[in-house]
């Protein structure tokens, strides 16, 4: 499994986890809050997702046959057109031994 996460300044971070949930969970195994999220992708990708007063805090798990920078760009796209009037948001996207990993 290949991990990455990022923080996304932002002050509604709620708002745009909670769309994406809401948008995801018709297709996806979605759990989530105003605060926390869960979504887990067809592929075994998982997205996990918590909101505070100032940032979106992402971690993506994806099976090493799976395309990280590829989920990534998804997860950030989805989470721009929510954040339409923001965007683009700036996903720094780190793996645990904090190098980057190709983003959005």
């Amino acid at each position: 499994m290949s991990m990455s996460r990022t923080r996304v300044a932002t002050p509604s971070a709620s708002r745009y986890l909670q769309q994406l949930a809401k948008h995801w969970s018709h297709k996806m195994e979605v759990a989530f809050t105003p605060e926390d999220a869960t979504i887990t992708f067809p592929d075994g990708s998982r997205l996990e997702m918590q909101a505070d007063n100032t940032a979106l805090h992402l971690l993506l798990t994806v099976p090493d046959d799976s395309d990280a920078a590829r989920m990534q760009d998804i997860v950030a796209r989805h989470i721009d057109r929510y954040a339409f009037r923001e965007a683009p948001l700036t996903f720094d996207w780190q793996t645990p031994g904090g190098s980057a990993v190709i983003g959005a």
